[in-house]
């Protein structure tokens, strides 16, 4: 297949994307207001609205049956089972150390800016808060007491826990396990031709979700919060590019622009979809056909990242903790600082899994410096937009820890890595 059509996806992606804004922002512009206008009901409410939905669907239809086939198959090809828990410790390292950094250079950013000082809010605004699950719950949790549950619900977590035993099982089994693994590999084909089928439909997808954001939420809706909004996208920018390209480089000794260049189709995916677990299928596709990571990791460090990897997130709440401070008059010491660090960092962990999470979470952390949680409703206008990008750096992240960990464990075909060819068709292996 020819270079130029190697790349076709990306660009088109890429101009769905563009037609897409612009679409959405001359109907949030220009098209009659209320719900009960044609444009509305018809066109962003109807067919956007049920396009954009059947693309994300069909998207999580692939994530269970991908991540529990990939992560037995994964398993039982480590032969050793050790190396198991080497791979588990070193992606949990990284993902609490890569957060850690994550909320440090947003509040570094936000304190430096004096971001939220002199703005106006609203005096009725208000939110409320879920409450968090604690960590030992969590962790009781992560423990499907019927797998098939898990299964029809979609708990990661769960799935993850069930997937390894279920691969270990089958890694001791001998020659038993063999017939069985058969079937994993057989299936793991077969999941893979249905994840080609879907991202055929990509441009259309990516298309209609775009639009549909755009013209429901508008621009005008981020003058108020400007400073606080370019705040966040600057932080995510800053960690995205500086502090993966460094630990690629100095850590991985890997090229940091050939990973950006062959990470791009699944950064706009994340970003049109919002959904770190719904992008979780072309991720494991990116890393392992054009990363060169081998499946034993990646079917690991990718579903695990996609639940507990909340880089995107932090940043969010550093900035969005100063941001609230300035608003209410709130100072903030270091040891406050400290705190948001340490507390946007566990609480990753602690709240995996868990729906809203990152809102549960920036009321944690707001609530543990003693700042309003009803704060919060100042922002939420733009955090949809915010999300999209947030979600793109979780996957970028991911992505990364596949790398490291691979190269650590003599698991990445660097030759895959290095070919400076236009990236792989995503569609195909």
């Amino acid at each position: 297949m020819s270079q130029a059509s190697n790349s076709s996806l990306t660009k088109q992606i890429m101009i769905a994307m563009i037609v897409g804004a612009f679409l959405g922002i001359a109907l949030n512009q220009f098209s009659p207001s209320g719900e009960e206008s044609l444009v509305n009901s018809w066109l962003v409410g109807g067919l956007l609205s049920v396009m954009g939905a059947i693309f994300v669907s069909a998207l999580k239809m692939m994530v269970v049956p991908l991540v529990f086939v990939s992560l037995v198959g994964g398993v039982t090809n480590l032969g050793d089972l050790s190396a198991l828990g080497r791979i588990g410790g070193k992606a949990l390292l990284f993902y609490l150390l890569t957060t850690a950094i994550a909320v440090t250079i947003a509040l570094t950013l936000a304190v430096s800016s004096g971001v939220g000082e002199g703005f106006e809010k609203s005096s009725d605004a208000t939110f409320a808060a879920k409450e968090a699950p604690s960590l030992s719950q969590v962790i009781i949790d992560m423990v499907p007491s019927n797998p098939f549950a898990a299964l029809a619900e979609g708990n990661m977590l769960q799935i993850i826990v069930f997937a390894l035993l279920f691969g270990i099982a089958i890694t001791l089994s001998g020659e038993r396990g063999k017939h069985v693994l058969n079937l994993f590999k057989d299936l793991d084909v077969v999941i893979m031709k249905m994840v080609d089928i879907v991202m055929k439909l990509a441009p259309i997808g990516v298309f209609c979700l775009i639009a549909k954001t755009f013209a429901t939420q508008g621009m005008d809706i981020i003058l108020p919060l400007a400073q606080y909004f370019l705040m966040v996208v600057l932080a995510l920018v800053l960690h995205a590019v500086g502090t993966f390209s460094f630990m690629l480089r100095l850590v991985g000794g890997l090229n940091p622009l050939r990973f950006f260049a062959k990470m791009r189709a699944t950064q706009l995916f994340a970003f049109s979809t919002a959904s770190s677990s719904a992008t979780i299928p072309v991720t494991l596709k990116t890393v392992e056909h054009q990363l060169g990571v081998k499946n034993s990791v990646a079917s690991f460090t990718v579903p695990l990242g996609a639940t507990i990897n909340m880089d995107g997130t932090a940043i969010m709440q550093g900035v969005a903790t100063v941001f609230i401070a300035n608003v209410y008059g709130v100072d903030l010491g270091m040891s406050e600082y400290l705190m948001v660090v340490v507390t946007a960092t566990l609480a990753s962990i602690g709240t995996a899994g868990v729906p809203g999470v990152g809102l549960i979470m920036l009321a944690m952390v707001l609530g543990q410096v003693g700042l309003p949680i009803e704060g919060i409703a100042l922002i939420i206008g733009v955090d949809r937009l915010l999300d999209m990008m947030r979600t793109a750096v979780n996957v970028t992240g991911d992505a990364t820890a596949a790398c490291l960990i691979a190269k650590s464990e003599g698991g990445l075909d660097q030759a895959r890595f290095d070919n400076p060819a236009p990236e792989q068709k995503i569609e195909g292996s």
